[in-house]
């Protein structure tokens, strides 16, 4: 597979080269810096999947449902990130897919009524991602200065090996069973880590 067990600077790089094949990706990554926002990231399944559609010869958007853009603002009202997805929407208006828009700040504050559980607020973007599901999809990535920033705190193997392995930080056995499910059934080459 490509990318897997090379240098992190080489996955950096091969990163790079397959999220700007893909016309929607691209256009996220381009275009969000005109946002404005200080402390973003693009992440999640929408970027490990684009690897795995790539690694197996398959349309770009195969198997995507969202497009995860994760920020960090300390305006914790719902008003304030209201504006934000609306505006990230706006922005993105003509893609094919809904970008799904979340302050990181505000996680823990609606995560008990969603999930069953209490979680401590996170303290930044970073500590957010440092809690997602998987180590494949624990990514998140974004363009400074036109070169592609990449946060992903289990490193980006796991990614390009196409490897699924829960990050039991946060994640129960039976949300890691279901994202199992679902992702083999769209990508028969997965190696799944059993919980």
């Amino acid at each position: 597979m490509i990318g897997y067990n090379c240098s992190l600077d080489t996955q950096k790089r091969l990163l790079y080269e397959i999220l700007v094949q893909s016309p929607v990706l691209s256009e996220v990554l381009r275009g969000s810096p005109a946002l404005g926002l200080e402390n973003y990231y693009i992440g999640a399944g929408c970027i490990c999947q684009t690897v795995w559609n790539y690694q197996n010869g398959l349309d770009p958007m195969h198997g995507i449902s969202d497009i995860d853009f994760v920020y960090f603002d300390t305006d914790l009202s719902y008003e304030a990130e209201d504006r934000i997805i609306k505006r990230v929407r706006q922005t993105f208006r003509g893609l094919p897919v809904e970008l799904d828009v979340k302050n990181e700040a505000r996680v823990h504050l609606w995560f008990k009524e969603r999930y069953g559980y209490d979680i401590d607020p996170y303290t930044s973007v970073e500590s957010a991602i440092n809690t997602w599901p998987t180590t494949a999809t624990a990514v998140g990535v974004r363009l400074e200065n036109g070169a592609l920033s990449v946060y992903a705190p289990f490193g980006l193997n796991d990614l390009f090996g196409q490897i699924i392995r829960a990050n039991k930080t946060q994640i129960t056995e039976e949300t890691y069973l279901q994202k199992c499910k679902k992702w083999t059934a769209k990508w028969n080459t997965l190696t799944v880590i059993p919980w």
